[in-house]
């Protein structure tokens, strides 16, 4: 087990890890906020959806996942189109053009940090690879956690 000072210095460098994620997110187009460019990529992942789903998905309250979605679908990156199996629902699915939008994140994505990261070693950016998958796999679904601890967790007393 690492050390207690291990752990605060690794809370340190993750809290530090806003800044990269600031960093990445001005290479989005101006009118593709990180927001939009979280929802094209899960659709793109899972698959048409209704809004619950996607709002389960990020993590976020639906009235938030309404906005979002009404951005990408008034720029065409999205379709809502009604559900055979229940008319009052709505299907969300990639368009051609939200699929083009996310190739070409991509491209900028990887240009970016092969940009920044130049001057590191195939085996350092494996390294990294490896040990952000194990971090994310040691966390588990954060969001079932965490709306299992607040629906098990006691009042302080």
């Amino acid at each position: 087990m690492a050390a207690h000072s291990q752990y605060e210095e690794l809370a340190r460098q993750l809290s530090a890890i806003g800044a990269v994620k600031r960093e990445m997110g001005r290479m989005l187009p101006q009118d593709c906020p990180p927001a939009s460019a979280g929802v094209l990529t899960l659709l793109d992942r899972h698959g048409e959806m209704r809004m619950s789903q996607l709002a389960e998905l990020l993590a976020i309250d639906m009235s938030v996942t309404s906005r979002h979605v009404a951005h990408a679908a008034e720029r065409g990156w999205i379709e809502r189109k009604p559900d055979p199996a229940d008319k009052r629902s709505r299907l969300l699915r990639l368009t051609p053009s939200g699929t083009e939008l996310l190739e070409e994140l991509a491209e900028r994505y990887t240009a970016t940090l092969a940009r920044y990261l130049d001057d590191w070693t195939d085996t350092d950016v494996g390294h990294l690879v490896e040990l952000l998958a194990r971090l994310r796999t040691s966390f588990g679904d954060c969001r079932t956690r965490a709306h299992h601890d607040s629906t098990t967790r006691t009042p302080a007393g």
